[in-house]
């Protein structure tokens, strides 16, 4: 179900045919369609929205073989509100009068390899045209020549058809619904600077803002389902288990006191979700605005410092939230950033789209080189941490799902999307997490932060990612691909408890290339832009890259094979030999999608 009142975006198919009648398009009717019947197939047996439904294709009612098939095309993907293209043909086209026109779509073109006709001459014709008039495209032309016959689609143009599906569908997610920002500025981090510029002209956002006193206001009277509240309440004393309370004995809170607060943070909870979704539950109480919510697809809240001087920390709403699950089951992970920065809500948005999986949040703590950790354990370090390893932790909040608690079927480490989670996978994630109380000289005001007992285990693909902004240049995006590392569990204590033995720790080992950022771990460490990451799972650097490119954004720094990367064909004429300046020049040439 899409609890966002904007719809979910479409993707609209294309056949596209030689016009010429009496012996040249009749004899491509059948194959042109066909073609666009497998598109559609491919896409839909492969690609979910991140809510679990099926995505929606819908599929031009005739081939279009020329303005008046193309208009009438544009005209029925326009109230079915389709905002992706994929234009494909087996053959010779008129261009511009079959191309897709629309300067709001994001779009793609695959003309067939084969030589009985010159599909492949319509490609180039057509891209030219694309160029030409200012609306970049995506090209896909398979390797290897095909028979007119073949009506399996080659790997490689899978791949990309997949890619370009998957990204858009991100890039376009995220139109006219909301960014919600909770509080205001947090510690002087200046990715908690609300940019309401920069949301709305690359994401197409609205940004919305509450003070956190709200949250006091609906907790002070009742407006929150109270029904809701004792079932949630009884939910985290039955899973989510108390560890250590390190505070000094003299300062910690009483039973009675840590009683209450778990009361309080669960009604957070509760509140920062209908914020964000509504819930129409209020309403039957008599509180109608409040059940309509901001329609927020992203928030940030703010906690640190003045509320958590004064109230139990945002910890567990932020761990619970961005979880993909709670006391009403398995369910889609909310993107929620600590400390109200909105670069990394942003960038754990992004992931979530791409994958349907959350993204998760995390200071970029500590860079611990070989040898810094023999120094320190007597132990050297091995497998992908062998060249070095970075301390991921946030203070106190992160998905549950980052434990890496649950295992595909062959035993391995997963974060599945929650339409193919288990309840016995939710239960695995809770069970490796504890809720310790939090560290008073940080959070005054007490509360629980998530805590991963043994650390995130080992050996799982990730993608670690940060949006950043800088003056006179915009939005720029990096990313590093690589794994989580298991250490031994001495080694692991060692480390982590000269930072914070109650907060979520991850080790990860970025994948180096030898050159410059991935030269080294520390490289990548030196070079990262901010003191904040998130990072998902799966090896996703390919598709941020597509993304970034459809919403004009460069990116600064990766670690992605050359052949992986899939950009809009026009990339080329700004360089080939330098790739990453050439996106430069390219997104500074076309600019936000929505300004």
């Amino acid at each position: 179900m899409n609890r966002y009142a904007i719809d979910l975006p479409k993707i609209g198919i294309r056949p596209c045919i030689d016009g010429r009648r009496n012996g040249v398009r009749e004899g491509l009717e059948v194959q042109t369609m066909n073609m666009a019947k497998a598109a559609a197939k491919l896409i839909a047996d492969n690609i979910r929205y991140p809510n679990g439904d099926a995505v929606e294709i819908v599929l031009a009612d005739t081939t279009i073989g020329g303005v008046k098939e193309a208009a009438a095309c544009q005209a029925k993907f326009e109230k079915a509100g389709v905002t992706i293209t994929l234009s494909v043909s087996p053959c010779w086209c008129y261009s511009t009068e079959v191309m897709d026109f629309d300067p709001q779509t994001v779009k793609a073109v695959w003309g067939f390899n084969g030589t009985e006709r010159p599909g492949a001459v319509f490609l180039a014709a057509v891209l030219s045209a694309h160029a030409q008039k200012g609306l970049p495209a995506f090209g896909i032309y398979g390797h290897d020549v095909k028979d007119a016959t073949d009506t399996e689609i080659p790997d490689d143009v899978a791949r990309k058809i997949l890619l370009f599906a998957q990204a858009a569908l991100a890039a376009k997610g995220m139109r006219q619904n909301s960014y919600l920002q909770i509080g205001s500025m947090c510690m002087g981090i200046a990715g908690s600077i609300l940019d309401q510029e920069t949301l709305y002209e690359y994401f197409g956002l609205r940004s919305e803002s509450v003070d956190e006193t709200e949250i006091l206001r609906r907790i002070d009277n009742g407006i929150y389902d109270k029904e809701e509240f004792e079932r949630a309440l009884k939910w985290t004393r039955e899973n989510c288990h108390e560890g250590i309370d390190k505070n000094p004995a003299d300062i910690q809170y009483s039973r009675e006191q840590k009683d209450a607060q778990w009361a309080f943070v669960v009604k957070s909870m509760l509140i920062v979700r209908d914020l964000m979704v509504g819930n129409p539950r209020l309403a039957e109480m008599g509180f109608v605005e409040e059940a309509d919510g901001h329609n927020a697809i992203v928030a940030g809240i703010q906690g640190q410092r003045q509320w958590t001087d004064y109230k139990p920390n945002f910890d567990f709403l932020e761990a619970m939230l961005n979880s993909q699950f709670d006391w009403n089951g398995l369910r889609e992970a909310f993107v929620v950033g600590t400390e109200n920065d909105t670069l990394n809500a942003m960038t754990m948005l992004f992931e979530h789209l791409l994958t349907n999986r959350p993204g998760i949040f995390a200071d970029v703590r500590t860079y611990w080189s070989p040898e810094a950790v023999k120094r320190v354990t007597g132990k050297e370090i091995k497998g992908h941490a062998k060249d070095g390893i970075i301390h991921l932790i946030n203070s106190g909040a992160a998905s549950l799902d980052g434990t890496g608690a649950v295992s595909d079927k062959d035993g391995n480490p997963v974060i599945k999307p929650f339409y193919e989670m288990t309840d016995a996978d939710a239960k695995a994630c809770l069970s490796e997490t504890d809720w310790c109380a939090a560290d008073q000289f940080y959070f005054r005001g007490g509360g629980y932060s998530s805590h991963f007992i043994h650390g995130t285990r080992g050996g799982m693909p990730v993608t670690m990612a940060r949006l950043n902004i800088v003056k006179g240049l915009g939005p720029v995006l990096q990313l590093a691909e690589g794994y989580t590392c298991e250490l031994e569990p001495d080694v692991h204590k060692t480390l982590d408890e000269r930072t914070d033995k109650t907060w979520p720790t991850t080790w990860f080992a970025p994948t180096l290339t030898g050159k410059g950022s991935f030269t080294d771990v520390y490289s990548v460490m030196a070079n990262w832009g901010a003191n904040h990451g998130a990072f998902c799972y799966g090896h996703i650097g390919d598709l941020l890259i597509t993304m970034a490119s459809m919403l004009r954004i460069p990116v600064s720094m990766h670690n992605v094979s050359s052949e992986r990367i899939f950009r809009p064909a026009v990339w080329s004429a700004f360089g080939t030999d330098d790739l990453e300046s050439a996106d430069y020049r390219a997104c500074a040439a076309y600019g936000p999608m929505y300004k």
